[in-house]
């Protein structure tokens, strides 16, 4: 069965890849399960706050220099984009790069016109983004607002895009239809696939597709010494290079969870080798991921080299680290595949894994020869007895965290940081998905965690004046996963 459809908008999680949102035991039975197909996912019948698949796939297609971004949405819909304004901005400055300023518009959509439509206050919209932005293409992400009312967006974008003389793409991201917001990055890949993506004119044989979030560029320097180039995607491109992934000799998705289907479609399609390895975080899975890409582009002596290079340069820093980390107790809290790189990283600095929680799992990947992390983590640290997945709930994270104790807790999602240190544990917030990337962010991971370490007694002052804002009941309740499988209904 094709993984690409030329339909208007891509299958989400919960259908296409059976994605659940809730489980709590260890990590090799999830595996097991998700490969026998023998899970049966439960849902939750509580739940404290959640994210949107249309936030998440705005933020990802704003980050493109030429392209401007019209939301047809409520303006309420848009608030997280000062956020992401503010993550284009960082990105440029520790690129080198010339700061970038967010081309993004909203329709505005109101009562009124949720009952007589709003296709007009679309059109006006883009061409308020052409006149006033000048971009290559626009974008239109859809919203609940949108989808409710049955706005006819592709008939819009077909219209406009004529009247304009270049692309205007619809992005079909309603955050009702999936309780899986990493819907919204497949809507974002398949919107630019159908509609942006050219056929190869030619292979450049020297061309690394890396699909990542934004963030340092730590790709570049490393995959020259093996003479590639990189093609860093989405965040800081333009259309010029969306339009020609096609021609690269291999692609690589640092975050499965962010980019498993472009890399599957653009192999299905245009030929274009995924690198099936784990990403590149700790030591093992780095070098296993380097020598998978000089496979792929005939250089595997140099990234012998390489390996060989980079394994000594660090060395005696390692030995360092792992003699004052040893032994101590890591908790890893993140999106799906990038809690698993997280945790491989401790692995390689001789911490002991306490645990993890996935923000959701796919028990499914879209191509099944794709890299499955949760079995490269097992693989590599046996398997993890506390491992849940968990879309971001504090009031379970709360009672996971108390009954562990862990030493140090690390968190991809600022908004969850502050637990960890209101409980009196040292926490490290890895906002940056690049920056512990290879064997030099191994190393700088060892550092930061060795002084996230030196605040416990801070951290403990802080939970000794701190008081939850639960019930005794709820904070005594032995399970933290007490609302799902049918309790508290």
């Amino acid at each position: 069965m094709s993984v690409f459809s030329k339909t208007p908008e891509v299958e989400v999680r919960e259908r296409r890849l059976h994605s659940v949102i809730t489980y709590n035991g260890t990590a090799k039975d999830l595996y097991e399960k998700s490969k026998s197909g023998s899970y049966a996912p439960c849902d939750r019948s509580f739940s404290q706050c959640s994210s949107c698949m249309g936030g998440q796939g705005g933020g990802v297609i704003a980050h493109i220099r030429d392209v401007a971004l019209v939301c047809h949405a409520p303006i309420g819909c848009d608030a997280g984009m000062y956020n992401a304004a503010l993550a284009a901005r960082g990105t440029a400055l520790a690129r080198g790069q010339k700061p970038f300023s967010l081309h993004v518009l909203s329709t505005n959509i109101q009562e009124r016109d949720t009952i007589f439509g709003a296709a007009e206050k679309l059109r006006n919209a883009i061409r308020e983004a052409d006149s006033r932005f000048k971009p290559r293409a626009i974008m239109v992400s859809t919203s609940c607002a949108s989808g409710i009312i049955g706005e006819d967006i592709e008939s819009a974008a077909e219209e406009m895009e004529e009247e304009l003389g270049y692309p205007v793409v619809p992005i079909y991201c309603e955050g009702f239809k999936s309780k899986i917001w990493s819907t919204g990055f497949d809507s974002v890949f398949h919107a630019i696939l159908r509609k942006l993506v050219k056929p190869p004119q030619k292979k450049q044989e020297d061309l690394v597709n890396i699909f990542n979030f934004g963030g340092t560029d730590t790709f570049t320097l490393l995959l020259k010494r093996m003479n590639l180039r990189v093609n860093y995607l989405i965040a800081m491109t333009d259309l010029e290079q969306l339009e020609t992934i096609s021609e690269a000799a291999c692609s690589t998705t640092i975050c499965e969870t962010l980019s498993l289907y472009v890399a599957a479609v653009l192999e299905e399609q245009y030929g274009v080798p995924e690198i099936k390895t784990a990403s590149p975080y700790g030591l093992d899975w780095t070098d296993t991921w380097l020598r998978a890409i000089g496979k792929a582009t005939g250089r595997e002596e140099l990234a012998e080299k390489v390996i060989a290079e980079e394994r000594e340069k660090y060395r005696e820093e390692m030995e360092e680290l792992r003699s004052k980390l040893n032994g101590k107790r890591l908790y890893v809290i993140s999106g799906d595949s990038f809690a698993h790189n997280l945790a491989n990283i401790g692995k390689s600095l001789g911490l002991e894994l306490a645990g993890a929680t996935s923000l959701h799992h796919d028990l499914h990947t879209d191509n099944p020869e794709s890299v499955n992390t949760l079995n490269a983590l097992i693989e590599s640290n046996g398997d993890i007895p506390n491992f849940s997945v968990c879309n971001m709930q504090p009031y379970q994270v709360v009672k996971i965290l108390r009954k562990l104790r862990p030493d140090l807790l690390v968190c991809r999602h600022i908004g969850l940081t502050g637990i960890g240190s209101k409980l009196g544990i040292p926490t490290l917030f890895e906002g940056d998905a690049n920056y512990s990337i290879g064997y030099e962010g191994v190393v700088k991971m060892g550092w930061r965690i060795y002084e996230a370490l030196q605040t416990k007694k801070l951290v403990e002052n802080v939970a000794r004046h701190f008081e939850m804002p639960y019930t005794d009941w709820w904070l005594d309740e032995e399970d933290p996963f007490y609302f799902e499988g049918g309790h508290g209904k």
